[in-house]
């Protein structure tokens, strides 16, 4: 099961001392890679202040590290190619900021041609700015972006405002969503019965197609979601993870699902959730958690999902040890 993967651990991190702000680096490894960032700044004429999770300019432009260093953080190749990244990404949120706003130069039309719905964690998110924001799970939030050639523009109220309804808007997004490819599929299975889909892409609404799950899943597997629903999981931005609840193999894949999305959330780029969801009806409902002490997963389940899980039992009685 390759997919279930952790980021490459360069320095041990039980002996080595660990970045305080990305505890992926060690410390060594953190200064070298703001020594990085610091260059290629000056590269394109700007001075920047370091701090440890971003650095300003003189003109008091913020620009956050933390995608950034889990992107170098989970490349194979290793630290060699760091510069070569850093100065990628440094040059494009440049090209991105120094540019005529997308929002003047586009016609209107195209504007709602290249929107799409994203699900982003809390973490993301600034109410002050998006207050149209939808919670769909506790500390998910879907809001509206504009997908550009180089980037992603997350629309705030006041985008938003001269485009029309944000009723409307969503609805749009929505439908560009779905008509979205599958771009990869990976099926996960093992002979305990678990069994799961995982749609991958280089796209930034790869995992807020759960959105549209109800169209994914008969992409995916030919057949339409059933009223049971299905398990979902979204751990980063490129992934989507799911298990249509049929039959009683719904127990052990819900189990390694939970492990899944824990590993594929931790020092990933793009980040959105390391737990599993219950999706019935374009309904969240969350079922794994961390145990009280931190150190591990566990399940947790309402009334509905119990009924649910007793009712697939007495359909196929089996033991589930």
């Amino acid at each position: 099961m390759g997919l279930f993967r952790r980021g490459p651990k360069r320095d041990g991190r039980d002996t080595t001392p660990r970045d305080p702000a990305f505890s992926f680096f060690s410390v060594d490894e953190a200064a070298r890679f703001r020594s990085q960032v610091r260059e290629a700044f000056a590269e394109r004429g700007l001075e920047v202040t370091l701090y440890p999770d971003m650095v300003t300019d003189s003109a008091g432009r913020q620009f956050g590290l933390g995608n950034l260093a889990a992107v170098c953080h989970n490349d194979d190749r290793g630290p060699r190619v760091w510069g070569e990244l850093v100065r990628r990404h440094v040059g494009m949120v440049l090209r991105t900021m120094d540019s005529p706003s997308a929002l003047d130069t586009l016609a209107p039309e195209q504007i709602r041609s290249q929107l799409y719905p994203r699900v982003i964690s809390e973490d993301g998110l600034d109410p002050q700015t998006f207050g149209y924001a939808r919670s769909v799970a506790p500390g998910l939030y879907e809001v509206l972006a504009l997908d550009l050639p180089e980037s992603v523009m997350m629309l705030t109220d006041e985008a938003l405002e001269p485009l029309g309804e944000t009723r409307h808007l969503r609805e749009r997004a929505l439908r560009n969503l779905r008509e979205l490819p599958v771009e990869g599929r990976e099926t996960i299975k093992d002979s305990d019965g678990t069994r799961f889909e995982v749609v991958l892409g280089d796209s930034f609404y790869t995992a807020s197609r759960v959105l549209a799950l109800e169209t994914v899943v008969p992409q995916v597997t030919g057949r339409l979601i059933p009223p049971e629903g299905a398990l979902v999981a979204m751990p980063f931005r490129h992934q989507l993870a799911f298990h249509v609840i049929r039959d009683r193999t719904m127990i052990p894949s819900l189990n390694a699902m939970a492990s899944f999305a824990a590993s594929g959330y931790e020092d990933t780029p793009g980040a959105i959730s390391p737990y599993v969801y219950w999706w019935r009806g374009g309904t969240l409902t969350q079922l794994s958690d961390e145990d009280e002490d931190g150190e591990g997963l566990r399940i947790v389940v309402g009334e509905d999902f119990q009924a649910l899980l007793e009712r697939l039992l007495e359909r196929d009685p089996r033991d589930t040890d």
